[in-house]
């Protein structure tokens, strides 16, 4: 049986693709505050604002391709059983290859009733007022703001209780609930974090190895490592 490999990957992993980080030093994001365009508030005092923003997100994730780590990621399948959680919304890992992704705070490419969270819709267009669910409710995008429940969180702390070895790439671990699936990993079993900026040191956990390089540059290194060639 193979050992199982459990990813997290923040925003950092994506950086390196053309896309941007979730929010600059001072907060905005695209010069918005990330309350107005990614809570539940914001979207009912200006849907029209709301739904721009994530249009103009959709069109350039559909310009950008997956890096050298999502493929470093695919080649770690050939020797290991690996899940990958992640707090993306874009596809970069599935287009990549990978072939088991768990997206904690929802997928850009889809869109759901604002009535009923359960009827969701793959969508690569843009999303406007009067885009209706078939229950005849406005499309929302299928994200997870500010305020709002992470319904797939005790699912991602279940893989996380699993894993034989843990990896975590371009995320601060300072972001509630994602950092604290660390937390459910079995106590002792060997934990890589790479971040260019590392906000935590190797005395933080038991096991600890922290490759001070972004995900492209840090990642292939390892994975040849774990799987005992080059790629």
């Amino acid at each position: 049986m193979k050992q199982r490999i459990v990813v997290l990957t923040g925003a950092g992993m994506s950086a390196e693709s053309g896309l941007k980080t979730f929010r600059d030093a001072n907060g905005l994001w695209e010069g918005h505050d990330v309350m107005e365009v990614a809570s539940p508030t914001g979207f009912i005092r200006n849907p029209t604002l709301v739904l721009d923003f994530y249009n103009q997100r959709r069109r350039q994730l559909l310009q950008v391709d997956p890096n050298k780590a999502h493929h470093a990621l695919v080649e770690l399948e050939k020797k290991f059983d690996v899940s990958i959680i992640t707090q993306n919304v874009d596809d970069l890992h599935e287009r990549a290859g990978s072939s088991e992704v768990l997206h904690l705070h929802g997928e850009l490419l889809k869109v759901r009733c604002t009535r009923n969270g359960n009827t969701v819709i793959d969508w690569k267009e843009d999303l406007n007022l009067g885009d209706l669910s078939q229950h005849g409710h406005q499309l929302r995008p299928h994200i997870v703001w500010f305020g709002e429940q992470v319904p797939l969180l005790p699912k991602a702390a279940e893989i996380t209780s699993m894993a034989d070895i843990l990896i975590i790439i371009g995320t601060s671990m300072q972001v509630y609930p994602a950092a604290s699936l660390v937390d459910y990993a079995n106590s002792g079993i060997p934990i890589y974090f790479i971040d260019p900026r590392p906000s935590i040191s190797e005395h933080d956990f038991e096991n600890l190895t922290i490759i001070p390089k972004t995900a492209v540059n840090g990642l292939p290194t390892l994975v040849a490592d774990l799987i005992g060639t080059e790629f």
